[in-house]
């Protein structure tokens, strides 16, 4: 695995005006082009992608490609 930045500058993703400890997404972008997540729960396990997968995937969301995956199912 490759070293994680110590310096990376974390962003939360948390709802507007939440202060809780969540658990939430935190995502940074690095040097080299490299997106780093992690949860909050869980702060030293990182994930690592490139730019360009991480703009496809901001596409995909916004464009509705993963919203079954939050689709409450008929009980």
């Amino acid at each position: 695995m490759a070293d994680i930045p110590t310096d990376l500058d974390w962003i939360r993703a948390a709802p507007e005006g939440e202060e809780g400890p969540g658990p939430w997404i935190e995502i940074a972008f690095g040097p080299g082009d490299l997106v780093y997540l992690r949860e909050t729960s869980d702060p030293e396990n990182v994930v690592t992608t490139t730019q360009k997968k991480w703009d496809a995937f901001v596409l995909g969301v916004q464009a509705g490609e993963f919203d079954h995956f939050a689709e409450i199912p008929d009980e």
